[in-house]
């Protein structure tokens, strides 16, 4: 571990993203939904809440309801608007995330989690808790129980990581690149997000078949893709507020590389997982066509998560503001200057 106060400077005023939009070709599909399901997820959020003025902007300007859309294109609306609820709630338990401290994210993820394993029984006023519970009833209805149960996994593995990461933020230090990739490929909130890909489509695919290790190793990519692209598109905002938990700083200071050549490493990286991702998806095997169907709809979901990502990064206000259709023409993205 390195002390923030070590990281280079760089001069920098501006810089040149990756065109991953053109090294990543899979087909985009928009769910028929979208509109329905973005007016009713912001109800959900909205209802009796404190939530004005900036921060429901904010959420107006984060588009979930595209993202969802374009990652779950094929599901019911049931299931659309589960999926959206929980990315909307996700975004904003990782806007939450970014003022706590390892205390409180501890605290956040045992109403959460306990939501999730006792739904029907567990009772806390945090609006966290009821929030979790109204969505969980709902997703349990039609998920199977390898997906229930992979979801609560896979949700406690990104508390436990964003724990980490409170802690690293508070210590002021910048973690390794492995380091960094095991604790990132969890504090992505991908794992649970992928689960939902079963769920939105109905899928109960074996516990044996998704622990295959080409199944692991397609998710792995995926997961790299969205998480590292999204460091990238990030980046700018995340430095003005000081952050470090981005992989640009950490290779950075690892590699003692300036800003543009970090970003285009990065950049790098994410081609490679694209390729990756092909790569294994060619070597599938078969377990007969009933899972075989299932398989192909799970890694259909998988590619939609990637390249909707990606066109997404671009319309949501998150990353660029409003000028996020000239930054995806001209790849160029100004500096922001450091917050006090």
């Amino acid at each position: 571990m390195a002390s923030t106060s070590a990281l280079p400077q760089a001069p920098a005023t501006k810089f040149l993203l990756p065109d991953l939009v053109s090294h990543c070709t899979f087909p985009i599909h928009i769910s028929r939904h979208r509109k329905q399901v973005t007016t009713e997820t912001k109800k959900w959020l909205f209802k009796g809440d404190n939530l004005q003025g900036k921060v429901r902007d904010k959420f107006h300007g984060l588009k979930a309801g595209t993202l969802t859309a374009m990652c779950y294109p094929d599901a019911g609306y049931p299931q659309l608007r589960v999926c959206n609820d929980f990315l909307t709630y996700l975004f904003h338990l990782d806007n939450l995330s970014d003022d706590m401290d390892d205390q409180s994210t501890t605290t956040t993820a045992d109403v959460v989690l306990n939501s999730l394993y006792h739904p029907h029984s567990y009772r806390s006023p945090a609006r966290v808790g009821k929030m979790t519970r109204d969505y969980y009833k709902r997703m349990i209805q039609t998920a199977s129980p390898g997906a229930q149960q992979r979801f609560i996994e896979t949700f406690d593995f990104f508390f436990q990581s964003v724990t980490q990461q409170a802690q690293d933020r508070a210590a002021g230090v910048i973690p390794d690149l492995e380091s960094y990739i095991a604790l990132r490929r969890d504090t992505s909130g991908c794992k649970p997000s992928f689960v939902l890909i079963e769920y939105a489509n109905n899928l109960d695919i074996p516990d044996e078949v998704m622990e295959h290790p080409l199944i692991a190793s397609l998710g792995e990519a995926a997961n790299d893709l969205v998480t590292w692209s999204n460091d990238i598109f990030s980046y700018n905002v995340e430095q003005s507020k000081g952050d470090t938990h981005n992989m640009i700083p950490v290779v950075m200071y690892q590699q003692g590389l300036d800003l543009q050549s970090a970003v285009d490493f990065v950049g790098e990286m994410c081609k490679q997982s694209i390729d990756r991702f092909n790569e294994d998806r060619a070597q599938l095997p078969s377990w007969g066509p009933k899972i075989d169907r299932d398989v192909d709809i799970y890694v259909d979901g998988l590619a939609n998560w990637i390249v909707g990502s990606l066109h997404w990064s671009f319309m949501t206000e998150r990353y660029f503001g409003k000028k996020g259709a000239a930054v995806k023409a001209s790849r160029v993205v100004d500096l922001l200057p450091l917050r006090k």
